[in-house]
């Protein structure tokens, strides 16, 4: 959730969430670990296999392997018919336990293979058995190397644990994301700053507890495990809530990670809020994510827009008008994955390819067809997302550009880029403010590459039943238009006289602006 601007309101609970996923996940982490550990150190011919595929697994990179375990759960549960959530906590758990596994495994073997032989044999020789021996020998002798493997386990939990945001776990990584995308950089240096002093904590801690295991000194043993201690009991313990919203369950709000999405989501949220409900919001997800989850019910509502539903989810490749793609959209969604879609909000925000408008002059660049003749002297930045999207494959098929140089960025550094002269032309958003605010010029698209983009609520087959919801949320429908929306676009992007999200979304919900209460 991104509600004041700096993020000091918002630290304590993301601190907290943080701290209980990564602990989970190595505790997890360690459960599995070092049995498997004791295995391989004991079994010469499993040794090999067993790091080698915990090494594989950890040369995967964290956001990877963190978005590959929501469509794995997704499919488990569509095949057991158990209802395994496949956003948020659980994903983020199983993937973090297998990023901290390798540290584990690799120093729980070298602590055991490490142990003085001439122990092993006085061990042998006074008749101990294998269980014996490995307790009373091997695990005490070896826990000062194993502890320093989890320390190290912990350190890239907790620095990974940021990622976490994109698969709508809250995490300190909620800050950081959404400052990038707002540039709101004391967001970013908030959460920054708080992951690394976590991690530094909890390395402190556990460097306490294996000092007092080396040296067999009680006092720090039991500092150690005491910190330890009320480290858990803060990660479970109830934070105070500010609202006064009813009884029942939340309703999860999702939304992507650009700053249009992040004000939508707060206007959901507060129109909810007003009519009684309890919220909560996984923020940072991206379009075949949010979707997914929406149609699973792991989410209850979010905005989307019709050409990303159209071409990316029914795989569609025509254009038609408008109105026929929506009454099409709402007939397929609601019969394939029990989606509803409520309403257009009332404006577009489509793909569309801008220039800084002396270079289109300079160069005649008015339409796709001039700027494909003109792309082997450009380069293109574009989204995350673009670049492997069909209505980029769309317009490759209908004008064929061939730039000097395509590159991704965060739609924060995309702007960025044109900006500073890294990039030529980028594919921009038709209702982000800061077209205007960068005086860039759209260019047209005479062949229909591109679907129409309303901006359009959907909500879950379970929050579609439910009346009280569909009615707080009905007067959003036809009620922002094209340029309150880029107006409220440009007070969160823009330098000057900035405003964060919540206050954006205040400011649509106006009573002057936006039909209802």
């Amino acid at each position: 959730m991104i509600g004041g601007s700096t993020g000091w309101g918002e630290l304590a609970g993301l601190a907290q969430a943080h701290l209980l996923l990564s602990g989970c996940a190595v505790i997890l982490a360690v459960a599995a670990g070092v049995p498997l550990a004791i295995v391989a150190a004991h079994g010469r011919r499993v040794r090999g296999p067993l790091l080698a595929v915990v090494g594989l697994m950890q040369t995967i990179p964290g956001l990877a392997l963190l978005a590959l375990f929501y469509p794995l759960l997704l499919v488990l549960g569509r095949a057991s018919g158990l209802a395994i959530p496949a956003l948020g906590f659980l994903p983020a758990l199983l993937a973090l336990c297998v990023y901290a596994l390798l540290p584990i495994l690799r120093n729980g073997v070298a602590a055991i293979d490490g142990i003085d032989p001439a122990l092993k044999e006085a061990a042998d020789g006074v008749g101990m058995t294998r269980r014996q021996k490995l307790w009373l020998v091997e695990l005490p002798l070896g826990a000062p190397v194993i502890l320093a493997g989890i320390r190290t386990a912990a350190v890239w939990t907790i620095g990974t644990a940021t990622l976490a945001t994109t698969i709508g776990q809250p995490s300190l990584g909620d800050l950081i994301f959404s400052g990038l995308q707002t540039e709101d950089w004391q967001r970013v240096l908030i959460g920054c700053f708080a992951a690394a002093a976590l991690a530094l904590l909890v390395d402190a801690v556990l460097a306490l507890v294996e000092s007092g295991l080396e040296a067999r000194s009680r006092p720090r043993l039991i500092a150690g495990l005491a910190v330890l201690l009320l480290a858990v009991a803060a990660a479970f313990a109830p934070l105070p809530r500010g609202d006064a919203a009813r009884t029942g369950d939340v309703v999860v709000i999702g939304a992507k990670n650009f700053s249009e999405q992040y004000i939508l989501a707060e206007a959901i949220e507060q129109r909810l809020r007003a009519a009684g409900y309890r919220t909560a919001r996984r923020d940072n997800l991206g379009s075949a994510i949010a979707y997914r989850a929406l149609a699973a019910g792991d989410i209850a509502v979010y905005v989307d827009y019709s050409g990303t539903l159209w071409s990316n989810v029914l795989g569609r490749t025509d254009t038609p008008p408008p109105d026929v793609m929506l009454r099409r959209l709402e007939r397929d969604l609601a019969a394939r994955d029990g989606v509803r879609l409520l309403g257009a909000l009332g404006f577009e925000n489509a793909y569309t390819f801008a220039m800084k408008r002396d270079r289109a002059r300079a160069l005649g660049i008015a339409t796709l067809e001039d700027l494909a003749r003109a792309a082997p002297r450009l380069r293109l930045a574009s989204d995350l997302e673009f670049l492997s999207r069909p209505e980029w494959r769309a317009v490759q098929a209908r004008y064929h550009p061939t730039f000097a140089d395509q590159r991704s960025y965060s739609p924060t550094f995309m702007y960025r880029a044109l900006a500073d002269g890294s990039a030529d032309v980028i594919s921009a958003f038709s209702s982000d403010g800061r077209i205007a605010a960068m005086d860039l010029v759209t260019i047209a698209d005479p062949r229909a590459a591109l679907p129409h983009y309303d901006a359009v609520l959907l909500l879950s087959r379970r929050a579609a039943a439910d009346p009280g919801l569909v009615a707080a949320l009905r007067p959003l429908v036809g009620a922002i238009d094209i340029g309150r929306m880029r107006t409220a676009n440009g007070m969160v992007d823009r330098d000057i006289a900035k405003r964060s999200p919540a206050q954006a979304a205040r400011w649509l919900l106006d009573t002057k602006r936006t039909r209802g209460p």
